[in-house]
């Protein structure tokens, strides 16, 4: 069950970022994102850990399908790091609210893209294929 962690609280982190955009005088959303942003990181190496160290090998299709799933977690997980650390260092120099906040909302997109297919492979793995079932 921890895999589905990252998928709800970085989606949400990021349409809460989002929606701050164009709610400016609404600091809260900003707030709410940051820390959604940072329990998804969280959560995102807890359950790439899960992944990484608990399957057991595949073969053929759903081998290929694990090795692709993988690829994308490893991909979720760099980007979310790099996206996350950006916006702890933003926070921290108290530039939240300069022009870099659309850098920091842009990674944030990019690690949102990416766990949106990492969440798909993984539930095409599992109703596919039956894996952890």
């Amino acid at each position: 069950m921890m895999v589905h962690f990252p998928i709800a609280l970085l989606t949400i982190g990021f349409l809460t970022d989002l929606i701050s955009v164009f709610y400016k005088k609404e600091q809260c959303l900003t707030k709410m994102g940051y820390w959604l942003e940072v329990t998804g990181m969280i959560t995102t190496l807890l359950a790439f850990g899960t992944g990484y160290f608990f399957t057991n090998p595949m073969e053929g299709e759903a081998g290929l399908l694990r090795d692709r799933h993988e690829f994308f977690a490893t991909i979720t997980l760099i980007t979310i790091v790099i996206a996350t650390l950006f916006r702890i260092l933003l926070n921290y120099q108290n530039k939240e609210q300069s022009p870099l906040k659309y850098v920091s909302l842009a990674l944030f997109m990019i690690a949102f893209v990416f766990v949106s297919v990492t969440g798909y492979l993984g539930g095409s793995l599992v109703i596919d294929y039956m894996i952890g079932l």
